[in-house]
């Protein structure tokens, strides 16, 4: 508590795991003592594995965030756009997006939602469209 403290971090009540003070954006893991025995390596060296370790504590759910989001958007290059779509009829589309699909005519959802100017909701409106 001493460490939190002189970060003006909340005190902990009970034991908590040593990656969950680290992620605390006010906390860093050169705070703590680390043995010098647990890592076999010059001071350079301890250096880098120290902070990429932090990094990894820190950042571990955004990376997993920013996983989950890349997966959803590689699967919606296998979502294929069979057929000609009238777009200008899909009133709920932007204005730019019915303009760009109906020039572009992209092959699949995934290869449509790279499109400049073509938005989250636009997508959503295609993926309805076309019953998924």
């Amino acid at each position: 508590n001493p460490i939190l403290s002189s970060h003006n971090s909340s005190a902990i009540k009970q034991s908590v795991k040593l990656q969950s003070l680290i992620s605390r954006p006010e906390i860093s893991i050169n705070d703590f003592v680390i043995p010098s025995d647990l890592l076999e390596a010059n001071e350079t060296e301890k250096h880098i594995l120290l902070e990429i370790a932090e990094i990894i504590v820190k950042y571990s759910g955004y990376i997993e965030k920013e996983k989950q989001l890349a997966d959803k958007l590689s699967r919606l290059d296998y979502i294929k756009i069979k057929g000609k779509i009238p777009y200008e009829t899909l009133k709920s589309l932007s204005i730019e997006a019915r303009q760009k699909l109906e020039e572009i005519q992209p092959e699949t959802i995934g290869q449509a939602s790279r499109i400049s100017g073509i938005s989250p909701a636009d997508i959503s409106v295609l993926l309805i469209y076309l019953g998924r």
